[in-house]
């Protein structure tokens, strides 16, 4: 049976290179041990190893702590640590050809933006959309569609929705009123921050926010 995406999914850095999984991993752990609802891995500088061995190392602490567990772009390592989720780039698989090699256990997800017609992402079991606010990630890229931009996605499709791009704990509540089913950050939980205390402080404001929103 296929596990709902949380209400906050937290992103891994996204520019890990060779030496630094073990870094990463330190302080998704204390992310997790604190109740962190969901971690998707999505590390494209790494090779192919490194990444399985990472995800292997995530997947065991994350299922311990009944963490949501979901593998970016790469398909085979979604299915090795049995995943419950394979989330889907513009340069990954396209949803039909990831379905047919998915387990009927594992939710199939995919990151959009505004314009995407509902037809390319009707087959998924969610989507992540934005960027909501201005993020460094996608300036100059894709402009910020504002909490109305989030109303407008909600109104083309019931495929469930995660916003993304430039939020904070305190912005949960009000997505989650709009009809959203949740948030995903990486900044504000996964970025450079200078001690494991900073990590713990960020995850431990978010669990509290998808706490107050409930399941």
């Amino acid at each position: 049976m296929k596990r709902a995406p949380p209400r906050f999914l937290a992103l891994s850095p996204g520019d890990l290179r060779a030496g630094e999984a073990i870094q990463f991993l330190r302080h998704a752990q204390i992310a997790l041990e604190i109740g962190l609802p969901g971690l998707m891995l999505r590390e494209p500088l790494l090779s192919d190893r490194e990444f399985l061995e990472l995800a292997r190392a995530l997947a065991l602490p994350a299922r311990a702590h009944g963490t949501w567990f979901a593998i970016h772009d790469r398909a085979h390592v979604a299915v090795d640590v049995s995943a419950d989720a394979l989330h889907l780039g513009f340069r990954s698989l396209r949803p039909a050809a990831a379905r047919r090699i998915l387990p009927d256990s594992m939710a199939l997800g995919i990151s959009t933006h505004d314009g995407d017609e509902p037809a390319v992402f009707a087959m998924c079991d969610y989507r992540v959309h934005g960027p909501v606010f201005s993020t460094p990630s996608k300036r100059g890229l894709k402009d910020p569609i504002e909490l109305a931009g989030v109303e407008r996605a909600l109104q083309l499709s019931s495929v469930p929705l995660l916003a993304i791009g430039g939020l904070q704990p305190q912005h949960l509540s009000n997505l989650v009123q709009l009809g959203a089913r949740g948030a995903c950050a990486r900044a504000s939980i996964f970025g450079r921050a200078d001690s494991p205390a900073q990590y713990a402080k960020a995850a431990r404001a978010w669990v509290s926010a998808a706490k107050e929103v409930g399941p």
